[in-house]
C-alpha cells in the first residue's frame, strides 16, 4: 500500500482514500462539532447553497467564513470555539478552501476521511487500509505550512510505502519545531490558536474513530461513524432525504 501528499486539491489523483486536511480551520472544526454533540455536517462549497440547505433542514444551522471573517446571514463562523457546545442537530458548513476541498476530494476518491491534529490516531488508521492520498486544502489553492505539517504528521503514523511528496511532508513535520510560524496574511501553522480541550473519557470516538464523508450532489454529508472500526465506500442517502423512520 501506498500513501502520498497533495499539496493542494488540484494534485489529488483518484484513490481508494482521500484524507482531507484543512487544520486553520475546516476539519478542525468539524471534529470538535462532531465531538460536542452535533449528529452530521453537511458541507457546501458555495453560500447560496448552504443557504439553501438551512431552510429545508430542520433544526439546523449554518456556519463558514470567507477569508477568515464569518458570512453575512449565517448563524455562526468556522471556528472549533464556536461548537464547544451543540446548538443544532445538523451544521452546515461552507469555507473559503477545506469545504471546497472535501468536495474536489468526494469527486475523486471512493472514501474520503477528515484530518486533523485532533484525530491524527483515527484518521492514520483509516490511511493504511489501503492506497491513501492526502489532500491539504491549502490557501485559495496555493500551499500552506500547516496542512502540510499535519499531513506530514498523518504520514509518520502510518507504515505504507510513501512517495516523494509524502517523504517531503514527513520530513517538514519532523523539523517543525517553532509552535508559531506565519506562512501568508491568513495562514498560520502548525498551531495558530489554542484548540477547544478535548475530554477522550466523553469523546472516545475522536481518538478512535475516522469521520466518513460522502457525496451528494454539491455538497458533502458527514456523520459520526456507528463504531470505531466502520467504514464504507456507499455513498448513502442523507437522512433528511429518506423516509420518516423509528428506532
Amino acid at each position: 500500500m501506498t500513501i502520498h501528499v497533495a499539496f493542494t486539491p488540484a494534485e489529488t489523483g483518484p484513490a481508494p482514500i482521500g484524507v482531507v486536511v484543512d487544520v486553520l480551520r475546516a476539519t478542525s472544526t468539524i471534529a470538535q462539532a462532531l465531538a460536542s454533540g452535533y449528529r452530521r455536517v453537511v458541507c457546501c462549497a458555495e453560500i447560496e447553497d448552504a443557504l439553501a440547505l438551512r431552510a429545508e433542514i430542520p433544526d439546523s444551522l449554518v456556519g463558514g467564513e470567507r477569508k477568515a471573517v464569518q458570512v453575512e446571514g449565517f448563524d455562526v463562523g468556522a471556528s472549533p470555539r464556536e461548537f464547544l457546545e451543540p446548538r443544532a442537530e445538523t451544521l452546515i458548513l461552507s469555507t473559503t478552501n477545506g469545504t471546497r476541498a472535501i468536495l474536489e476530494t468526494a469527486q475523486r476518491c471512493e472514501e474520503v476521511v477528515l484530518g486533523s491534529l485532533l484525530n491524527l490516531d483515527a484518521v492514520a488508521r483509516a490511511a493504511a487500509s489501503d492506497d491513501a492520498v492526502v489532500v491539504c486544502a491549502g490557501f485559495q489553492g496555493a500551499f500552506a505550512l500547516d496542512d502540510a505539517y499535519c499531513a506530514g504528521r498523518i504520514v509518520q503514523l502510518v507504515e505504507s510505502e510513501r512517495t516523494d511528496a509524502a517523504i517531503g511532508s514527513e520530513l517538514r513535520s519532523g523539523s517543525t519545531e517553532a509552535p508559531l510560524i506565519r506562512t501568508s496574511k491568513w495562514r498560520w501553522g502548525p498551531v495558530a490558536w489554542p484548540l477547544a480541550p478535548i475530554n477522550p473519557t466523553r469523546t472516545p470516538w475522536l481518538t478512535q474513530t475516522p469521520t466518513r464523508t460522502s457525496m451528494r450532489e454539491r455538497c458533502a454529508y458527514i456523520e459520526r461513524s456507528p463504531c470505531p472500526w466502520a467504514t464504507t465506500t456507499k455513498k448513502p442517502q442523507p437522512p433528511w432525504r429518506q423516509p420518516a423512520h423509528t428506532t
